[in-house]
């Protein structure tokens, strides 16, 4: 008998990926208070691996062959170095919030997942969800009060378009996945992905000079507790979590998280940052909200 319907299943990850992925911008930005950036993302995925390692030992699973291992570890530095890399180093120069909201996977996956396009286009829903979330997202960040982030003009404009650059390789690789299965457990799979991309990190991290300046004794609190949660939670049950929703759901569908992230973004911002919401802002929210529902309108309708 099976305890938990596949629809509870679906409504508890799509929580995950929409609130969890939400609160990882603000997360960064607490670590990177006392981690350089590439040092961070290394440690974020390293934990992260080496916890799911581990449950892979407890649960005795089989060890994949050479060619399961490469072709995971490709991927995995294609998913984390355009879905975490680019985002963490992007934050020195631009705020979380926005940072949130340059996050272009619900275009890539509908531009590049061929297979699924008499799906979108099938029913004006779907087309008409995606460009009211994306009027909502515009909206709200262009009424948001305050500095867009610390980096020059030039260095902010770099960081958006390495996000953009991150967000294709993210959908692409995650299309690949999807339709190219392994026989190897995901749980097996993504800890290998995550290992290849965080020894990757570290690389880059020892080459651009990090590890000579950083030291663990000037690394605070909130920032140390912020790294857990970067690894644990979003770098781990967040990722298994996506992982299974785009098996079973069409992946621009399930990319709406990137609408919500940024409304959850600025709810943090509000609560813990005493940051102001406009009415506009409250309008975009909205706006936001009514775009998820709208792209999941046909699925209501078939019911």
């Amino acid at each position: 008998m099976q305890l938990v319907s596949h629809h509870t299943k679906l409504v508890l990850a799509f929580f995950v990926v929409y609130v969890v992925w939400g609160t990882t911008f603000f997360g960064v930005h607490l670590s990177l208070k006392s981690f350089p950036p590439f040092l961070l993302s290394a440690l974020r995925l390293l934990i992260a691996g080496g916890a799911l390692t581990i449950f892979c030992f407890i649960l005795k699973k089989p060890f994949p062959s050479r060619d399961e291992i490469a072709k995971h570890a490709i991927c995995g530095l294609f998913l984390f170095i355009g879905g975490i890399v680019a985002v963490v180093w992007a934050q020195q120069f631009i705020s979380s919030s926005l940072a949130s909201i340059i996050i272009t996977t619900p275009f890539w996956f509908v531009v590049l997942d061929r297979r699924q396009w008499k799906f979108y286009f099938s029913s004006k829903w779907i087309p008409a969800g995606l460009l009211t979330g994306l009027s909502g997202v515009i909206l709200l960040m262009a009424f948001k009060t305050g500095r867009s982030g610390a980096g020059s003009e030039m260095m902010q404009i770099a960081a958006i378009m390495v996000m953009v650059i991150g967000s294709l390789m993210w959908a692409a690789t995650s299309l690949y996945l999807k339709y190219k299965t392994s026989a190897i457990s995901m749980y097996v799979s993504t800890s290998i992905q995550l290992l290849s991309a965080g020894v990757a990190t570290l690389l880059i991290s020892y080459l651009a000079g990090e590890l000579e300046t950083f030291s663990f004794a000037q690394v605070q609190l909130d920032s140390a507790l912020a790294l857990l949660y970067l690894s644990l939670v979003s770098s781990l049950l967040a990722f298994l979590c996506f992982m299974w929703l785009i098996t079973v759901q069409p992946p621009a569908i399930v990319s709406t998280y990137s609408y919500v992230n940024p409304l959850v973004a600025t709810v943090l911002g509000w609560t813990l940052a005493n940051e102001h919401i406009s009415s506009l802002q409250l309008l975009a929210l909205g706006l936001i909200l009514a775009g998820v529902f709208f792209v999941n309108v046909p699925k209501y309708l078939s019911r």
